[in-house]
């Protein structure tokens, strides 16, 4: 008897085998599926690395040249193990991993150079996965609803991916089609990070990342509501409609659900592709003058600010009707609404950096909940060094020297930068990003800390603080005072920005005719 239980039992576990291998290798069964595999390999992945940083570090004095090569080997080391870990449990991982990778000045360069990688290996759902989403939330199959449907994905992100599609009525638009899995695995990951964190606090008390738990807990099922993210979309169209350069696709709400988001097609090359801009003779000082002018309206005006501007979601084009240079600002998910408070102690700081007001500087950190680090805060914000902060950031250009330095002090100051994100406000956490990707974009184009940029910023801020004023006020004569004084301010700056025009035309007539003298033309 006992050895038919023990014959019966092993031809079970060979049959439960055998289809388990089939459904796999069929697509039909993801190890990812499996709550025990993802939490066993995340809590692996960052047994390793804290052992790695416990054990390689201990026998090297602190602060060598040795110490600081060994550190850099280790941040690399981990890094790796990172993105790994984010490529194999996807989603809600690779989200955050993006999130970091985007932190170019706020944490060590090992990290955010290895992690960028994960904007490109988002993965991929199936056809027969994304028909299955669209006959769920829509009711229809594929080909009821569209003339056609591109079966591979213009691109894939860590929660979605988009196809190009025609309607039966001839329009093409751009399908947005959310990962099946994402909605249930999201809430348990989030859980299993913030574990984690707390579990490696223990050993690293130095290691405050919780900020970075808090923001996914908060801003995941936003970005998982494509109908918020149609909603938004339609808010900045609206807010920023002054600006005949800004393209937002149209949406269409008829053929949109929470998981499935419909929209108008716009085609464009990505905003730091300067061969793109080259060969369609669009002018990349432009389009950063552009980009300026958006970004500082929707923070320090409107505050209601897109926090994702990787190059994948703002694209540059000719318009094809009118040939004008347009940008179009994709992927409206994610959005940092500031309060009064907080959006105008920003406009303050950042008055007080460009016109080098060190008293100013000091009180509005402060007020912003930097306290005694406001130095470092100042850093971080403006991806400057002290001494910069203290000169002018708009005086002095920056310089690689100097942005090699801001990166290598990212690493040396972790502790104190990661204690810092957790004092300042939850809304300045994704303003950081939005400035390092921004600054990422500049980089890109070669027009990064140009003087323009700040005066775009400035005149918002003057804007912003006497609509304010404006506001508060029933006198009509206070009013009436607080116009001249915004509109003479920003004459000053017209001013200063055509002293500015004219020094430069005049640099350039020095430098021509020198040219002439040194190299004279062949008799």
């Amino acid at each position: 008897m006992a050895q038919r239980a023990l014959k019966l039992a092993s031809w079970t576990s060979m049959a439960l085998a055998a289809s388990g291998f089939y459904l796999y290798s069929n697509k039909y069964l993801d190890l990812n599926d499996f709550g025990a595999v993802r939490v066993g390999r995340a809590v692996a992945t960052t047994a390793v690395i804290s052992y790695d940083y416990l054990t390689s570090l201990r026998s090297v004095p602190y602060g060598s040249e040795e110490y600081l090569q060994l550190r850099s080997k280790v941040h690399l080391r981990s890094a790796r193990r990172l993105c790994e870990l984010c490529c194999a449990n996807r989603g809600t991982f690779i989200k955050v991993g993006q999130h970091l990778g985007a932190l170019d000045y706020l944490l060590p360069e090992e990290y955010t150079s290895t992690l960028k990688v994960l904007h490109s290996q988002a993965p991929q759902s199936s056809m027969q996965e994304v028909r299955q989403v669209i006959r769920e939330d829509l009711g229809k199959e594929i080909h009821d609803l569209f003339m056609s449907f591109d079966d591979t994905p213009l691109g894939a992100a860590s929660l979605a991916q988009v196809h190009k599609a025609v309607l039966h009525d001839g329009r093409t638009v751009a399908v947005k089609v959310q990962h099946p899995k994402v909605q249930a695995q999201s809430s348990k990951d989030i859980l299993l990070m913030e574990v984690l964190v707390l579990a490696v606090k223990q050993l690293f008390p130095e290691f405050e990342f919780m900020w970075l738990v808090d923001e996914a807990k908060k801003n995941l099922p936003l970005e998982l509501d494509f109908l918020n993210e149609g909603r938004n979309a339609e808010k900045v169209a609206q807010m920023l409609k002054h600006f005949d350069f800004l393209k937002v696709p149209q949406i269409y709400w008829e053929l949109s659900t929470k998981r499935v988001l419909l929209m108008e097609f716009v085609d464009g090359g990505q905003v730091n592709d300067r061969d793109y801009m080259e060969k369609n003779k669009i002018d990349v000082n432009e389009i950063s003058r552009h980009l300026g002018k958006m970004y500082s309206e929707m923070i320090f005006v409107n505050g209601f600010v897109h926090c994702d501007p990787h190059p994948g979601n703002v694209l540059v084009r000719k318009c094809p009707g009118t040939g004008k240079v347009e940008i179009v600002l994709l992927d409206h998910g994610l959005y940092q609404v500031l309060t009064e408070e907080f959006r105008l102690d920003y406009c303050h700081l950042w008055q007080s950096l460009i016109w080098t007001d060190m008293k100013g500087v000091r009180k509005y950190s402060q007020r912003l909940g930097a306290g005694d680090l406001y130095p470092l805060f100042t850093c971080m914000l403006t991806a400057r060094s002290w001494d910069s902060v203290n000169r002018g950031i708009g005086q002095t250009p920056v310089t690689a020297t100097e942005d090699s330095e801001i990166r290598n002090n990212a690493a040396s100051y972790l502790p104190q930068i990661s204690h810092l994100l957790n004092l300042v406000p939850r809304q300045m956490l994704l303003i950081f990003k939005t400035n390092d990707l921004l600054r990422g974009i500049e980089a890109a184009l070669g027009t990064r800390a140009s003087a323009t940029s700040f005066l775009n910023m400035s005149r918002c801020c003057i804007k912003a603080l006497a609509a304010h004023k404006k506001k508060n006020t029933h006198s009509f004569f206070r009013r009436t005072q607080i116009s001249f004084s915004e509109a003479f301010n920003l004459w000053q700056i017209n001013l200063h920005e055509l002293i500015l025009r004219v020094k430069g035309l005049r640099l350039a007539s020095w430098v021509l005719a020198l040219l002439c003298w040194l190299l004279p033309a062949p008799h």
